[in-house]
């Protein structure tokens, strides 16, 4: 299985790496449940360790729904990662109504081109996770989904997130999130059987 550390500096990126995970999340401000982070830190962490990066691509915290201003630097900010080599970017983009705004999805996965995309727990506030599961998995480009099953944990999702990957099939990867520890994972592993997991400590203990 492959695990996904989410780390926000430099120091726990080389923990990361040294302690076994075989890719990080990068971003900064997690206790705001994740932000873009700077350029210098994505450049110096890309040029230190031999694992893959992907970054997320959120302009502020609160709701995923967004002005043009802020789609232009998303956009912005995903040029830059894409100068910059890292694997992948992360990012969720909702109408009001709580639904995959598809047309502005559309467009950052086109600035994306050449990465990979993974959409992030925004899905775990649509109205209907599958239903919004369908509709990304009709859009090109998408690879991985982020989710904890609209739950806290990963754990109390694990029903739904193994509906979400089975109606996934092989169109792009479920990636349960959501209280996943290098403590219970392999139970965690018993019960949803996925392909990659995601936590902050997942391979350490971050504070």
């Amino acid at each position: 299985m492959i695990k996904e550390a989410c780390i926000e500096s430099y120091d726990e990126a080389l923990i990361a790496e040294k302690a076994g995970a075989h890719r990080i999340e990068l971003c900064s401000n997690i206790n705001l449940d994740g932000i873009t982070p700077k350029k210098e830190l994505i450049k110096k962490i890309i040029t230190s360790i031999k694992i893959p990066v992907r970054v997320m691509i959120r302009p502020r915290d609160g709701d995923f729904n967004y002005s043009e201003d802020e789609l232009k630097l998303m956009e912005k900010d995903i040029n830059i990662c894409k100068k910059l080599g890292v694997e992948g970017v992360v990012f969720g983009v909702l109408n009001k109504d709580l639904t995959i705004d598809i047309n502005s999805t559309k467009r950052l996965v086109e600035a994306s081109s050449s990465l990979k995309v993974t959409f992030h727990k925004a899905i775990d506030i649509t109205k209907d996770s599958l239903t919004a599961l369908k509709t990304l998995c009709e859009i090109p480009g998408i690879t991985s989904i982020l989710s904890s099953g609209r739950e806290k944990t990963a754990k109390e999702g694990a029903k739904l997130l193994k509906q979400m990957i089975q109606l996934a099939n092989n169109d792009l990867i479920i990636i349960p999130a959501g209280k996943i520890t290098f403590n219970n994972l392999f139970h965690i592993h018993q019960l949803i059987d996925a392909k990659e997991y995601h936590g902050r400590s997942i391979v350490s203990q971050f504070n």
